[in-house]
């Protein structure tokens, strides 16, 4: 098992202290803080701003929080400040911090697995009614999110949450974030492994253990005995990926390094299979890897993998087994195999081991509302189910239900606009938060994602083959862009006029889990907001006019002109 340092200084492995300050790395005995970040991580653990939520800030309102917290260390507990209203997008990066804050908060609930009880659901969505304006909106992380939340309210959430066994503990932040994990784990026909136990334990070890809550950056983690690859394994931090080996059966192939931003990297194998019972113990020898040897000097570099990038996948590996496990060399194990289909959400319904079905169903780009998921809580119930799940697709699932109920579910969530049956344009297009809330953006998201849904249903009526568009608010890529089909880049381009408008630089041809890489760039194009349509439309018309049989569209833009790709 890993160390967990409560003092990290005490137990790191000694070496000689080098007189350059390197990259910050504890590991090399660089303790002294050497950006603002660092030093507000040293001078006190995010953790502990909770009590002065509770104590002090809900109590006196939002003019009494501490710039240190209401910035940095309210992360800890899943709170942003969001935009304030009004401020366009050419103004992000040029006002300060406090000019661009509202006195209201994003607060991120954590659903490690996208795993929840309907009673669960029906809570998250009376607080999103009764605190958050109704919103509720469903990330490609598997978590919900609110706006407009206030501090003196966050308390009595908090109680709401923990009631049902929810939290929003290192739900941002230097932190382990969501830990990702199938959404039919243990429950699909084809899975290879559940993952679930696993899951657990890993969440039991670093939860709210402040041996983990000053890592460099952020560490993403992901788990999945699905042959679908269904958890986008190849962008976080650290990923089990279930295998079955040719002598010890089925288990873990373990991925490290992976992530987007604006330098983006995928993922890299160590070559090493982790049975279940050990993947807690190498998952937290990843993450202390991460925080010992991990760079915090820059932030822009501060994250896994750019050490895994340095190091190499051979080294990781040793460093892990090494000083991590106690000397436990990890068995060699074979690669995933490349699953069979394009599509990895679970939309539509499917029979579950168990005999009973599951059936998945597709929001517009995320966007639900607390009213909508109470009524998903009532549906799912009222047709025999207690388990919902959340996708990394922004999608939701409902389980257990029985044969003679699916026709009458389906028809009850198309009712409410959530359709199991959705076309490819709703299947597949995400957006990130956007400049409606999110103090980074620069342009609209969710509205424009949702209108093009709409546009292209119009305007194609008959495209049927899986496509993935990601639309995104600025560079950092929380809705993946550089790994979509087509994917949006939101800045502020010139119209033909020469007016400085919304628009997208375009990705095009990224994809994971199918011969995974990273969109190409045409050089020069630029698309505004209100021109998005009609280039879609043409890119894909003259897709479909050029594709060979069974080519995806990934292939096919990897090999167009740039003339086709305009």
């Amino acid at each position: 098992m890993a160390a967990t340092p409560q003092n990290p200084a005490a137990s790191a492995p000694r070496r000689k202290v080098s007189r350059h300050r390197g990259e910050g790395q504890w590991a090399a005995g660089h303790f002294t803080p050497l950006n603002a970040n660092e030093q507000a991580k040293k001078d006190d653990d995010g953790l502990n701003v909770r009590t002065r939520i509770e104590t002090i800030y809900s109590k006196r309102g939002f003019d009494s929080i501490d710039p240190g917290d209401l910035r940095g260390r309210m992360r800890w507990w899943g709170l942003y400040t969001q935009r304030k209203p009004g401020i366009d997008g050419g103004k992000t990066a040029i006002l300060e911090p406090e000019e661009l804050d509202d006195e209201f908060f994003m607060l991120r609930v954590r659903i490690d697995g996208g795993a929840l009880t309907t009673e669960q659901l029906r809570v998250i969505g009376e607080i999103s009614q009764e605190f958050a304006r109704g919103t509720a909106d469903i990330t490609d992380r598997q978590n919900v999110q609110y706006h407009w939340i206030r501090i003196e309210d966050v308390p009595g959430i908090w109680d709401r949450l923990e009631g049902v066994g929810l939290s929003t503990v290192t739900a941002c932040g230097d932190t382990p974030r969501v830990m990702i994990g199938s959404p039919v784990a243990g429950i699909a026909e084809d899975e290879i492994i559940d993952g679930t136990p696993a899951l657990e334990e890993m969440k039991r070890r670093v939860l709210n253990n402040k041996a983990y809550s000053n890592l460099p950056r952020k560490f993403k983690t992901a788990i999945s005995g699905s042959p679908l690859l269904d958890v986008v394994h190849e962008i976080n931090d650290v990923a089990f990926v279930g295998v079955r080996h040719p002598e010890h059966g089925p288990g873990f192939d373990l991925w490290v390094g992976g992530g987007l931003s604006t330098n983006p990297k995928l993922g890299v194998r160590l070559g090493a299979w982790v049975p279940l019972d050990e993947v807690a113990d190498v998952y937290e020898g990843v993450v202390s890897i991460f925080r010992d040897y991990g760079y915090r000097r820059l932030r822009n570099r501060a994250r896994l993998k750019f050490l895994v990038a340095d190091w190499g996948p051979e080294k990781f590996r040793q460093v892990l087994e090494d000083e991590y496990l106690g000397g436990r060399k990890l068995i060699d194990g074979p690669a995933p195999e490349q699953p069979v289909q394009q599509w990895r959400d679970h939309i539509g319904v499917h029979r579950q081991k168990d005999g009973r079905f599951y059936v998945g169903f597709a929001p517009r780009v995320g966007r639900v509302d607390g009213a909508t998921l109470t009524k998903i809580a009532d549906l799912a119930e009222a047709h025999g189910s207690g388990r919902v799940r959340t996708t990394v697709e922004q999608k939701m699932i409902i389980l257990d239900v029985e044969q003679d109920q699916v026709d009458s579910l389906v028809d009850g969530l198309q009712a409410l606009d959530l359709t199991a049956r959705p076309s490819s344009f709703r299947r597949g297009t995400m957006a990130c938060t956007g400049i409606e809330f999110c103090k980074l953006a620069i342009v609209e998201t969710k509205q424009r994602g949702a209108q093009l849904i709409d546009e292209l249903e119009r305007r194609l009526p008959d495209f049927d083959q899986p496509i993935t568009i990601n639309l995104n608010g600025c560079p950092n890529a929380c809705a993946r862009i550089q790994v979509a089909d087509i994917g949006l880049k939101g800045q502020l381009v010139l119209d033909d006029d020469g007016n400085q408008v919304e628009g997208y630089q375009v990705h095009l041809g990224g994809a994971l889990g199918l011969e995974a890489g990273f969109g190409r760039k045409v050089r020069g194009l630029k698309v505004t907001s209100a021109e998005l349509p009609d280039y879609i439309e043409r890119v894909l018309k003259r897709y479909e006019a050029e594709r060979e049989d069974g080519e995806r569209f990934a292939t096919w833009a990897a090999r167009a002109s740039e003339e086709a790709l305009s």
